[in-house]
């Protein structure tokens, strides 16, 4: 595979990271050097383990995880997203702290939920029989890095916009979940 092509796919897997770190970046009350480390990290590693997965598990499970991986991602996205719009509509004294995406079940959650598309690029790429190690070091550290920017970039923006941000971000969520849904049911 050349390199053009795997920076290509390693940009598309980390968009919907991307957009879920945008909308951390606007909740979080304060952006630290830990918020940073843990969702770059666990991001990209979620992104290099999935495409690893994939590839192990071949052909001989594609079927079955075709058939519900777009459902998971959904869930899992609204979930989080829900709960965010919950805990916006609570009143100041109730939550003082918006919710933390970056601990958690929440980051696991949503670690699952942006990289179940590298699991399917791991199954293409072992029916096509590339090797999966250095195709999954490179979208790794891509969802990681740009995981990063987006969360700088959103508390560049939540600093402008104020109040609100969390309901903005929980509707981020929601919306990739509905995303994820419709590319997997109505456009195949």
């Amino acid at each position: 595979m050349d390199i053009i092509t795997l920076f290509g796919i390693a940009i598309a897997l980390a968009m919907d990271a991307f957009a879920v770190a945008l909308s951390a970046g606007l909740i979080l009350p304060e952006l630290t050097g830990r918020h940073l480390f843990r969702f770059g990290f666990h991001f990209g590693l979620f992104q290099a383990l999935m495409p690893i997965l994939g590839w192990l598990a071949g052909t001989s499970i594609r079927a079955l995880i075709e058939s519900f991986d777009h459902w998971l991602a959904f869930g899992l996205l609204v979930l989080v997203g829900g709960k965010m719009l919950w805990e916006a509509r609570q009143d100041d004294e109730e939550n003082e702290q918006p919710n933390d995406p970056t601990r958690g079940l929440s980051l696991v959650m949503l670690s699952i939920a942006t990289s179940i598309d590298a699991l399917a690029v791991g199954l293409s790429l072992a029916i096509l029989g590339v090797t999966i190690w250095t195709p999954a070091l490179v979208i790794g550290l891509v969802a990681g890095i740009l995981t990063v920017c987006g969360m700088l970039l959103g508390r560049r923006l939540g600093r402008a916009w104020g109040t609100g941000v969390e309901i903005f971000g929980g509707l981020v969520l929601i919306a990739i979940g509905v995303k994820i849904l419709v590319e997997h049911t109505l456009l195949q």
